[in-house]
């Protein structure tokens, strides 16, 4: 493609298809986790997710509390992404394996993002607004707590003062890093 189009359609396919791809996983997080299904953000997460997993939901069966659906969406997505990336900048044929485990692994990398930064924004509104009764904090506290258990486990609130969301996001950074080196070893093992 045209050198002049291609830097900004990359910027809009990563851009649409990565707003997307978040709202079905914080769609997919937030079932997995329980959260408050009527809360409105909720709401409106199922909204613009309901059109496609209605769709391969009649192919693909829930496994137990996991909804396989937005799993297939996700990785469909991301793959579908990545390619038109690829075809964007010049990459010409892409083998399906390569697309296939550069997908999964920004999936991977992307679950570990949410949790970080969900927990640094509930970290951020208990300091300016701590109202439970806030949506926002309410689904950011459903989808951290089985994060954030531990680490106060480990680390009760001294003071009145919780330092657990440092432990939990230096843990998660440490094990996104760890997973990510181990999947980018294993995929250049296998495929190249």
């Amino acid at each position: 493609m045209n050198g002049i189009l291609a830097s900004p359609m990359t910027f809009l396919i990563d851009t649409v298809f990565g707003l997307y791809i978040l709202a079905v996983m914080l769609r997919f997080l937030l079932q997995l986790v329980e959260a408050d299904f009527y809360n409105p953000v909720s709401q409106f997460l199922v909204k613009i997710t309901h059109p496609p997993l209605r769709i391969l939901r009649r192919f693909i069966p829930s496994f137990g509390r996991m909804d396989t659906a937005s799993l297939v969406l996700m990785f469909a997505l991301q793959m579908l992404g990545d390619y038109l990336v690829s075809y964007l900048q010049g990459g010409g044929q892409v083998a399906v394996g390569a697309l296939a485990a550069l997908s999964f692994i920004q999936l991977v990398k992307l679950v570990f993002n949410v949790f970080i930064f969900a927990i640094i924004i509930q970290a951020l509104l208990s300091w300016i607004n701590p109202d439970p009764y806030n949506p926002v904090y309410s689904l950011l506290s459903d989808l951290t707590e089985p994060v954030m258990r531990p680490c106060r486990r480990l680390l009760p609130p001294i003071g009145g003062l919780d330092l657990s969301p440092i432990i939990a996001i230096i843990g998660l950074g440490f094990l996104m890093r760890l997973t990510l080196g181990l999947l980018e070893k294993l995929v250049t093992t296998f495929l190249f």
